[in-house]
């Protein structure tokens, strides 16, 4: 297991559309690992592949509380096949755009169906934080972040401050 380093915004990787993974390997599993240890280490309770520059449909998710044990989850060609028209409002933040968060409305409780790490498929129902982030990590799979459900104001003033503070960092 290894930590790995994130894809920051503004890096065109994070608008490209992951491929689906067709078998649960040992490479798969390895990728896994890694994605748990990254996502800890950020820390967030959310990971997707492409984040870490692997455009593969996989995310790890963890929303347990921190005084509680772990429950981390991996997902594997997760899909949403239900959404509530009831909608609630989260703060979102992004590894990927490091410390920058801001309201997001999105449906309140979703159904989704994803593979397991022993290749088993499974339905389940969420709501709260982790509907939030069950959709916020399958959109990062669909090449969708969530600045991308703000106003265009808001979004060009993001996509701005992070150009700037990689041109920064490219001549640093």
């Amino acid at each position: 297991m290894s930590i790995k380093p994130l894809v920051i915004l503004p890096d065109s990787k994070l608008r490209l559309i992951s491929e689906p993974i067709k078998e649960v390997t040992g490479e798969i599993r390895r990728l896994a690992d890694d994605m748990l240890e990254t996502m800890y280490d950020a820390p967030g309770v959310g990971l997707a592949a492409i984040q870490i520059g692997m455009p593969v449909r996989m995310v790890t998710m963890d929303v347990s509380k921190s005084e509680e044990e772990r429950q981390p989850l991996v997902l594997i060609n997760p899909e949403i096949t239900w959404v509530s028209e009831e909608k609630r409002v989260y703060e979102e933040g992004c590894l990927s755009i490091p410390e920058y968060y801001e309201e997001v409305e999105r449906p309140d409780r979703v159904r989704f169906r994803f593979m397991n790490l022993k290749g088993e498929t499974i339905e389940q129902d969420a709501d709260g934080l982790l509907a939030t982030c069950v959709q916020h990590e399958i959109d990062h799979l669909n090449g969708v972040l969530f600045i991308d459900y703000l106003s265009k104001l808001k979004r060009d003033r993001v996509m701005t401050k992070f150009k700037k503070a990689a041109k920064r960092e490219a001549g640093a």
